[in-house]
């Protein structure tokens, strides 16, 4: 059986590519990777909670193998870390690291150089699924998400903080990916098929920090 370490954002993406993998009888998931903005005790870019990560790993029952980062981080020094990670996974007998990448060839490709002499296999399970279905088959499945940070130069801000579910989707402008594959928005999961139970949240601040905005999602 394939040992896969899954890359790990708390976002929905994540959620259904672990959701995926578990529907293999060839791989089991040894263990999630989430890189935090060390300064915030946040997730990068995501902006969420690590202690709402660690909720979200406890309902998995998965290992989280937690990455900090310094702020501000080149990618030198990101580099420098997932090779000590790389390292890591080969020396307890993982095989592979699985992506949640949807369309962006460019992101792929750096991920393949990035694994290339590492003995780690790249895999992309949702790779070019259609995203309108795709967002529909999440909400479906009972995945539940809000929007934790928007790009207002692609999308209205008042979407921060939103539910990720048919509503938000019929909403979006023309346009705008359904998954926010583009950057336009990056989400936080609460509920998912791949967990025990739900997370009770709440939304908090909505602030506009470095040309984003981040809803801050609470414990509720």
């Amino acid at each position: 059986m394939k040992q896969v370490l899954l890359s790990w954002s708390s976002g929905k993406d994540s959620a259904w590519t672990l959701h995926l993998l578990r529907q293999r009888p060839d791989i089991q998931v040894a263990a999630l990777l989430t890189t935090f903005n060390s300064a915030a005790n946040r997730v990068a870019m995501h902006a969420v909670r690590r202690s709402l990560v660690e909720a979200q790993v406890e309902r998995i029952g998965i290992p989280l193998w937690a990455v900090d980062l310094p702020w501000p981080c080149s990618n030198v020094g990101y580099e420098e870390r997932m090779r000590v990670v790389c390292e890591r996974a080969r020396a307890e007998g993982i095989t592979a690291v699985a992506f949640g990448d949807l369309f962006l060839e460019d992101i792929r490709d750096y991920r393949v150089r990035q694994l290339q002499g590492t003995g780690l296999e790249p895999l992309f399970p949702v790779w070019q699924i259609p995203t309108g279905q795709l967002g529909r088959d999440m909400i479906a499945a009972g995945l539940k998400a809000k929007l934790t940070c928007v790009d207002p130069s692609k999308l209205e801000k008042s979407f921060a903080g939103r539910d990720y579910d048919q509503r938000l989707l019929e909403a979006l402008p023309p346009g705008i990916d359904p998954c926010g594959e583009n950057g336009e928005f990056h989400t936080f999961v609460y509920d998912a098929p791949v967990f025990s139970g739900p997370i009770s949240v709440q939304t908090g601040e909505v602030v506009e920090r470095d040309g984003f905005v981040f809803a801050d999602v609470l414990p509720a």
